[in-house]
């Protein structure tokens, strides 16, 4: 439905137009008020209007200052003049502001209806040129992202046929000039998508000021960055100094130097992707030139030394020791020296010979540990390098903890096999708990725990079955006495092997032995 306002400082006249519309076109129109032009500029600021029918005669502000405040806005209504005066001037101030009809009062039905009927077919008319419009827009923008994306991504052009390309797509303007900046989001927002951080950058470049404003495209790469490229330098002076602003909304850029020629479109946008990286290195959001960074050494050494000392003090609880190592790894003086690709080659020495060696040799058997480790492993996973650092040395705590658990287990394992070996061969004779812990060096209480946690059960018990094993075979395969197959399985006296042995088999040795005989 279309929505019709009727400015008249007569009420009954305002009425009277909505019964009569309302009674030629039923269902088609919603209708607003105003009894001047005040009040009705007032409402079209806060309400989309698309036939405006005001007489011109009004209080505080009349038709004519109406009309020509409507001729200021973007979108503006049809109008419809009502009069009573059919004076000249008035006809001709309605033509300059492309009034759609001028009607005299009285209103004779028949000719407000074929004026509402034409400027229905207008509007459509002008609704479709505008559909047909739009759609041609966005395929000619879509065409030139496609089309600039693919200049971005391959250098095997000569510089005639790049050239050509950007011409095609309105950009020839990159020959006498142009500069790069990769931005990407640095913010806190969960789950920005491309598309948003895009609509946030291209409303920051609807509000650049008129000096900072020249030609400019802007484009996505297949990493979900954007890539904007600007005719002038200026624009990017403004866009550092908004990032750097205090509660401003949050990414990383990198420049790419000034240069000329389409040519160089491709090395340009390389040269500010390699400054983004740099943006690793500082605290916060801000901007990294390509000519700040291009002389960065690049003759360094990975400090395997360090790094495999770092590795050897796991599981033994020199922390401070493992945090200087780091410090000394990671010094930031040092970082800052040196070209990005030091702390990449670092980090992956550390995946090597630190973080993937743990879980080669003990496993990884905790899901923690492995979601830091995942996310260790990638420096591309941090905005900045403070996050990494500390991060790092979380992970060393972890580990060092798991290393110490996964030795202390493994050591256990082998003393604890080597107790119940010793069990087994001496079960027959004097034995106890404390014999048996003095033979792998345990203090007394910890084997106890140790060797429940080891074999299931208590060495009491433990003991008690080996001898029990040992007293049962006796009894089916020999005819010693049961005070000698006692002292064979390693009992102090017959009466307490024979009420052990009830309480374990449920009948005394001799029945036992009785029950074998018969079944055999």
């Amino acid at each position: 439905m279309r929505n019709i306002l009727i400015v008249d400082d007569e009420k009954n006249i305002r009425l009277g137009l909505k019964a009569m519309i309302a009674r030629e076109f039923p269902e088609t129109y919603t209708f607003e008020f105003a009894g001047d032009g005040e009040e009705a500029l007032q409402l079209l600021q806060r309400t989309t209007i698309d036939i405006v029918i005001t007489d011109i005669r009004m209080p505080v502000m009349d038709g004519i200052t109406l009309i020509n405040r409507i001729q200021e806005m973007v979108l503006k209504p049809a109008v419809i003049i009502l009069s009573g005066h059919d004076d000249f001037p008035y006809a001709k101030e309605a033509i300059r502001c492309e009034v759609k009809e001028y009607l005299l009062k009285p209103i004779i039905r028949d000719e407000l209806s074929s004026t509402l009927v034409r400027l229905e077919n207008d509007l459509r008319l002008k609704e479709q040129i505008s559909e047909q419009l739009s759609s041609s827009l966005k395929q000619k923008e879509a065409f030139k992202e496609s089309q600039l994306s693919y200049l971005l991504r391959h250098s095997h052009m000569d510089g005639e046929t790049m050239r050509s390309k950007l011409g095609q797509i309105d950009m020839a303007w990159v020959e006498a000039g142009f500069q790069i900046g990769v931005l990407h989001y640095r913010g806190t927002i969960t789950g920005m998508k491309p598309s948003e951080f895009l609509a946030r950058i291209l409303d920051e470049l609807d509000h650049v000021p008129e000096q900072s404003r020249h030609r400019h495209a802007i484009v996505q790469d297949k990493e979900n960055q954007l890539v904007l490229i600007a005719e002038q330098r200026d624009l990017f002076p403004y866009l550092t100094e908004r990032i750097a602003g205090a509660g401003y909304f949050m990414y990383s850029m990198g420049l790419s130097d000034y240069t000329r020629g389409a040519e160089q479109l491709q090395s340009a946008y390389m040269e500010a992707h390699e400054a983004l990286k740099y943006t690793f290195l500082q605290s916060g959001p801000g901007s990294v030139s390509y000519e700040s960074i291009c002389a960065k050494n690049k003759d360094f050494t990975v400090p395997i030394a360090p790094i495999q000392r770092i590795a050897n003090m796991l599981g033994t609880d020199r922390n401070k020791e493992m945090s200087a190592l780091l410090l000394e790894i990671l010094d930031m003086k040092t970082v800052a020296r040196f070209d990005i690709a030091y702390v990449e080659a670092v980090s992956k020495a550390l995946n090597e010979l630190v973080f993937d060696k743990v879980f080669h040799v003990y496993g990884g058997e905790s899901v923690e540990i492995l979601r830091l480790f995942k996310k260790v492993g990638d420096i591309s996973n941090f905005y900045y390098f403070s996050d990494y650092f500390h991060s790092v040395e979380g992970l060393l705590d972890r580990l060092n903890a798991y290393v110490r658990t996964m030795k202390t287990f493994h050591i256990d394992h082998r003393e604890m096999k080597k107790a119940t070996q010793y069990i087994q061969e001496n079960f027959d004779k004097d034995l106890n708990m404390a014999m048996v812990s003095n033979h792998v060096s345990f203090n007394y209480s910890y084997f106890s725990q140790a060797f429940k946690e080891y074999t299931g059960e208590s060495f009491v018990h433990y003991l008690k079955k080996l001898r029990i094993e040992r007293a049962r075979e006796l009894l089916a395969t020999t005819d010693l006495k049961v005070y000698e197959i006692s002292e064979r399985a390693g009992f102090e006296n017959v009466k307490h092997f024979s009420r052990v042995f009830k309480e374990m088999e449920g009948v005394s040795p001799q029945e036992y032995r009785d029950l074998r005989e018969v079944i055999s």
